[in-house]
């Protein structure tokens, strides 16, 4: 494994390179991951107040929930999806600073630019992450190194901005290579070495394999990659059924997942932690509006280009005052995308098949089971609910 700061050491086996014994030319597949993203903007934007301090952006204490740390919050355990008053507690320095969605999506689209001068299989998943295919690049060597460290400095030339990006075979290897030299790191894992690299992981960080899954494995005695290599798919298979095959594969080094640009959106949402909780149906329905209009906005410009989207399943979020969370849904003949008519079904799911019975502090909805709005053009709310 290579983490170049100099010469790229890698440049016999990400060009021309082939897969033992396949005879095809290996795929070199990099990941890039802009670093604390939303935090570092709000540093880039407002370096008098928040450079070189630790900040978490998100919603304020006592409700709010921590989306990005800055480098300087992580080292007290400030994290993503951290209530915000834990991290309060974590580090009382702590700033906490309000979301700027518009800007970080501008800056997200800027970034994609310099990503498409490379390769038009981008397999973007969030604002800040993406997958590139690079083994025939629109330009410069076909090699993943050179390209990934072209593309950093671009970013931070354009941007102010660091990232760092992971280099090898496949989608799994790349992404868990991002993380190992962060922030504004560069590594990058030969094909010939990744047997090893999948080898030292721990289990944690293979995909799929959360703390339950883990805990599970411990007890099997299956620590590191190591441990999943010299396990039987069989034994896997009888534990944790399709999904041990899966591991088994990554394991063994034969991702073959391609990256798939303009990756389909599965669902489109926007909820809401409030100060105080709601006990009145009404008052819930009140703060609903404006979730409903937020989701009809998205829904506007949720398609692969930008297109309008419409969905046939709408789900009610609730979580009530002790953190339980519940859904209700429903799934209609024709699609939706409209407030009003995201309204009615939100009303029908809060009232049916009663009203919430314990005060709820976040409300939420989202819409699935998508398709292009052009598609549903002239077609007429179904009310009736399953």
């Amino acid at each position: 494994m290579s983490n170049p700061t100099g010469t790229p050491t890698n440049e016999g086996a990400q060009q021309g390179g082939h897969q033992e014994g396949g005879g095809r030319e290996e795929r070199r597949i990099i990941h890039v991951d802009m670093d604390a993203f939303y935090a570092s903007i709000e540093q880039r934007d407002f370096p008098e107040k928040y450079a070189g301090e630790p900040i978490a952006v998100g919603g304020k204490p006592p409700r709010g929930v921590v989306q990005t740390a800055s480098y300087e919050a992580r080292p007290h355990g400030i994290h993503s999806a951290q209530p915000a008053a834990e991290a309060d507690r974590l580090c009382p320095d702590l700033i906490f600073v309000s979301p700027r969605m518009d800007v970080y999506k501008e800056e997200s689209r800027a970034i994609r630019k310099i990503l498409r001068r490379y390769t038009d299989l981008i397999e973007p998943l969030s604002l800040d992450e993406a997958y590139l295919d690079v083994t025939d690049p629109k330009q410069g060597p076909p090699s993943g190194t050179l390209i990934a460290r072209r593309i950093r400095e671009e970013i931070e030339e354009e941007t102010g901005l660091t990232a760092s990006a992971g280099v090898g075979p496949s989608k799994f290897v790349a992404k868990v290579a991002s993380d190992r030299d962060k922030p504004d790191g560069l590594t990058v894992v030969k094909p010939g070495e990744q047997m090893q690299f999948i080898a030292e992981l721990p289990i944690e960080d293979f995909h799929g394999i959360g703390p339950a899954t883990a805990e599970k494995m411990h007890g099997l005695g299956i620590e590191t990659g190591s441990d999943l290599q010299e396990t039987s798919e069989r034994k896997l298979r009888r534990h944790f059924g399709k999904r041990g095959a899966h591991f088994k594969k990554l394991a063994m080094g034969t991702d073959d997942r391609p990256v798939k640009p303009d990756r389909e959106r599965k669902s489109v949402g926007s909820e809401k932690t409030f100060r105080g909780d709601l006990s009145d149906p009404e008052e819930m329905l009140s703060r609903l509006e404006r979730i409903a209009e937020q989701v009809e906005r998205r829904l506007q410009k949720a398609g692969p280009e930008g297109e309008p989207m419409k969905g046939r399943t709408v789900t009610l979020k609730l979580k009530s005052h002790d953190h339980e969370t519940s859904t209700r849904q429903t799934t209609l003949r024709r699609p939706v995308a409209g407030k009003n008519e995201l309204m009615t079904l939100a009303e029908r799911l809060l009232r049916r098949p009663s009203p919430p019975e314990e005060p709820v502090r976040l409300l939420g909805i989202s819409v699935s089971s998508l398709t292009k709005a052009e598609n549903a053009a002239g077609e007429q709310l179904e009310l009736s609910f399953p």
